[in-house]
């Protein structure tokens, strides 16, 4: 799965450890994960950054989180930008986990009704399981049926290819549709 990551990058200053500790974590999961533009980035870099700049980026985000399948959060730096980020993907309706690592809860998420954000506490020994719990989740949520009618001649082209490439036929038309995808971002 594609997990795009965000947090404060203020808060950096003080929670980069934690950062990277549940980006490595994500990744030991065997999941990518969308994260430079976190890590690399730098409040300087963001005051110098002209209006057009700002507003490409916006677009990079929105890209970057609707062709994510859910968005991870450590929230434990307050961040208005992180709870845009946040309601830009309910929009896309993906799945949230909210982490922090100290104090209360974001306390507009804390209590939200909506199933698909989850907030929780974490230290170092209970993120994996944290993580795990919420990429199982996320994974089940995101997988859709797709009923649909082939033409005889479709049929056996599909049934072709599948033994060709030795895959069930719904695996090679995912195959097909991803790199699609991939094509169509760059």
């Amino acid at each position: 799965m594609i997990v795009y990551f965000t947090a404060s990058v203020i808060g950096k200053r003080y929670q980069l450890p934690h950062y990277l500790e549940v980006i490595k974590n994500i990744k030991d999961l065997g999941h990518k994960v969308l994260s430079d533009h976190i890590i690399q980035t730098t409040e300087d870099q963001i005051k110098l950054e002209t209006k057009a700049e700002r507003v490409a980026f916006l677009k990079k985000l929105a890209v970057w989180i609707n062709s994510s399948n859910c968005v991870v959060v450590e929230a434990s730096f307050p961040s208005i930008s992180v709870g845009y980020e946040i309601s830009l993907a309910r929009s896309y309706n993906k799945p949230v986990l909210i982490l922090y690592s100290e104090g209360n809860p974001p306390s507009l998420f804390a209590q939200s009704q909506d199933e698909n954000i989850i907030c929780e506490k974490y230290n170092k020994s209970t993120l994996k399981a944290i993580l795990f719990e919420f990429l199982t989740y996320a994974q089940s949520s995101n997988d859709r049926r797709f009923t649909f009618y082939l033409t005889p001649s479709m049929a056996n082209f599909l049934e072709t290819q599948a033994r060709r490439y030795r895959v069930p036929k719904s695996v090679y038309l995912r195959r097909l549709i991803e790199r699609e995808i991939k094509n169509s971002h760059r």
